[in-house]
């Protein structure tokens, strides 16, 4: 029985300026929940100034609002959701995907099964039906990194040696463990999500969902990528022009040298350390040219 004070699973929308696109994502929410799910829906808007909060509550009044009055980043608008979270499993959902038939069902349902998983994604397809790479990967370490931007791992795309950070070797066709998944549609068990404090807030927009699976597995929860549920992604919508696509980039490389200093850096002798923060520094400025003569 649906019991919105005790419900299975807590689904927590994190949106910024995007507001035809969480419309269109809560609907296929809404088209494919059934009539036996019990699902807590939150809504948490970091400030937007295109109508979204507006729109939520005209269309969707059911659905929990939280309107933050700023933008908290992605780590903290999320975590302002979690507080609100009354489920053992809480799906974080991004705004600019689309929900494919039962998938949410059959994820959960996974999860449910499988007591050692502590979070999972599903299929995430981006718009032209091309895997979105950030659903299923490798951490990124120094010599998966080098492997990435050199080109080593488009070149041996089958070889866990070379493609460590993209696990091409791995078959997408199947169920199966992964390192690391996407914020994009994130379910993960509650007990496991309070082990680690939820996501990391030294990281204002990209890269906090790498290291929440880090931090994940540091704690013993396997994570696992599920293809037999599917979303669409219609990723970067919040990136459109030059100005948010520097922004994007700076947060980018400003979470790669977080993460790289949290968890490698002492792990190396001090020359190697300097040689790949200026690796780190160079990738930034040739990203940013790059984005200017465009």
């Amino acid at each position: 029985m649906v019991n919105p004070e005790n419900p299975d699973l807590s689904i927590i929308i994190l949106n910024y300026n995007v507001s035809d696109l969480l419309i269109n994502c809560l609907e296929s929410v809404f088209k494919n929940k059934g009539k036996e799910d019990n699902w807590q829906i939150i809504v948490v808007d970091n400030a937007s100034e295109d109508g979204s909060v507006k729109a939520v509550r005209e269309k969707y009044p059911e659905v929990e609002l939280i309107a933050n009055k700023e933008n908290l980043g992605f780590s903290a608008g999320n975590n302002v959701g979690v507080k609100k979270a009354k489920a053992p499993v809480i799906l974080f959902l991004n705004p600019d995907t689309i929900v494919i038939d039962d998938a949410i069902q059959k994820s959960y349902e996974y999860l449910m099964s499988n007591p050692d998983i502590g979070a999972l994604t599903c299929r995430v397809e981006l718009p032209d039906g091309k895997l979105d790479y950030s659903c299923h990967r490798g951490f990124p370490t120094p010599w998966n990194s080098f492997c990435y931007f050199s080109g080593l791992a488009k070149l041996f795309p089958h070889s866990s040696t070379f493609a460590g950070y993209t696990a091409t070797y791995l078959d997408t066709s199947k169920t199966h463990q992964i390192d690391c998944c996407t914020g994009a549609f994130l379910m993960v068990r509650k007990i496991a999500g309070e082990q680690i404090k939820f996501w990391d807030e030294t990281y204002f927009w990209n890269g906090e969902d790498i290291e929440f699976c880090f931090n994940l597995k540091q704690k013993g929860w396997q994570i696992w990528f599920y293809p037999d549920g599917k979303i669409i992604h219609y990723k970067g919508s919040s990136s459109v022009d030059k100005k948010s696509r520097l922004k994007t980039t700076s947060h980018g490389i400003s979470a790669m040298r977080i993460f790289y200093m949290k968890h490698y850096y002492k792990n190396y002798p001090p020359i190697f350390r300097d040689f790949i923060l200026a690796g780190i520094k160079m990738l930034e400025h040739f990203r940013k040219v790059k984005i200017w003569i465009s």
